[in-house]
């Protein structure tokens, strides 16, 4: 009786665990390294989708995001008082991406619903956690909207709705642009597969973005030897003088 009761649970639970569909994930390189000429990059996002089932009848919709190391940020707000702009209010932002991109099949409202977009916080605003904003101002989605509006003029904030290709409900593919002010650290890659705006299947993995040669060094010296750091932008800082004031003095007695 045992054995059968086992045996019925067994084949209850195996079902749960096996997906209908799944994300097979190619990156053109999880690894970026910045150097002293870095300039940007461009990294393909492209897999395929793994059946069990033939394809269902409802179109599948693909959305992929990525995003870099996390940090709280202080938003400003100005006002004109005597025809001068001046700070009137700062607001601490919890935790800011320092880098988000999210690519859709088709516009991001559509393609992921309101109640999925909640729960795996993938549109931009939902990315920014501003939790701790609320006690200092009660106008916090306006703060939220002035870190967007900073980061997409610099480029570090990118929605590119229709941006994913799906070939034959099976091959996606995407381009994301990495901008040269990016912050060191793992950005976590996301891939969701959603249908009717409702969430089938996601998969995770990290790009790792790393300082190298000369920056390297020069980074781990400002963290670990501040004080020799100071003292060699210093001695720069006096050479580059020196060296501009001769050259004016060259080029005015010739």
């Amino acid at each position: 009786m045992m054995r059968r009761l086992a045996a019925l649970l067994a084949v209850l639970v195996l079902p749960l665990g096996v997906q209908a569909e799944e994300v097979v994930l190619g990156l053109s390189s999880d690894k970026v390294a910045i150097t002293s000429n870095f300039d940007g990059s461009d990294i393909l996002v492209f897999g395929a989708v793994k059946r069990e089932k033939a394809i269902p009848d409802v179109p599948l919709d693909v959305v992929v995001s990525i995003k870099g190391p996390s940090e709280p940020m202080t938003v400003r707000r100005k006002e004109r008082r005597f025809g001068i702009w001046v700070n009137t209010q700062a607001v601490e932002i919890d935790a800011a991406p320092s880098f988000y991109a999210v690519s859709t099949t088709g516009p991001l409202s559509e393609v992921l619903s309101n109640v999925e977009d909640l729960r795996h916080r993938v549109s931009i605003g939902r990315a920014i956690r501003a939790v701790g904003a609320t006690g200092q101002t009660e106008d916090v989605q306006a703060f939220t909207d002035a870190v967007i509006r900073i980061h997409k003029a610099n480029d570090t904030y990118q929605v590119q709705e229709g941006g994913v290709v799906l070939d034959e409900q099976t091959l996606f593919r995407t381009k994301i642009t990495l901008p040269s002010n990016l912050t060191e650290g793992d950005y976590l890659t996301r891939i969701f597969l959603t249908r009717e705006g409702k969430v089938v299947s996601s998969f995770e993995t990290v790009i790792d973005v790393r300082k190298v040669g000369l920056e390297r060094w020069l980074f781990t010296m400002s963290r670990e030897q501040p004080f020799l750091y100071g003292l060699m932008s210093l001695a720069i800082a006096i050479f580059a003088g020196w060296g501009a004031s001769a050259a004016f003095q060259l080029l005015r007695r010739g």
